[in-house]
């Protein structure tokens, strides 16, 4: 992995601490063998306002961040970014369904996908989201829950 993407990494780790430790925020990921689906979900008043207006995104207390990035094992057993697409909804805790419009982010070698959704104070949201790397046959479905809460 290059030192670009490992300085992109450990900045997205020490934030995902600091989401840890206030428990409004939710990450994981998915192995698919040669590939990983990694996710994050947070409030959009966590972001800084000069990083919401440079990648033009709200900051609200009702407004939430999903992000995903797909990542592919390396030959030496690493991990690095890759393009491609993703899509998703979603649902509320009656069941109610909202597509999410990802935007693809490309940072140096890093690449990202976000999409903003509303929520309620303390409602439980189901996210169905599908991955697909550049040039692979194969989609890479996920599906996780989280409950944010306003601050």
């Amino acid at each position: 992995m290059n030192k670009t993407i490992q300085n992109h990494w450990f900045a997205l780790l020490s934030l995902a601490c600091l989401f840890f430790i206030s428990a409004q925020s939710h990450a994981g990921s998915k192995n698919f063998g040669e590939y990983q689906v990694h996710w994050s979900v947070f409030p959009s008043t966590f972001l800084a306002p000069e990083v919401a207006r440079d990648n033009n995104l709200n900051r609200s207390k009702s407004i939430g961040v999903v992000n995903i990035s797909i990542m592919q094992e390396t030959d030496d057993g690493g991990l690095e970014p890759v393009s491609g697409q993703v899509e998703g909804k979603v649902l509320n805790d009656v069941q109610q369904s909202k597509f999410l419009a990802f935007r693809r982010i490309q940072e140096g070698d890093a690449v990202y996908f976000i999409a903003e959704y509303q929520y309620s104070n303390a409602e439980l949201m189901t996210f169905q989201v599908t991955a697909r790397p550049t040039g692979a046959k194969q989609d890479l479905p996920i599906r996780f829950t989280h409950t944010l809460f306003n601050d």
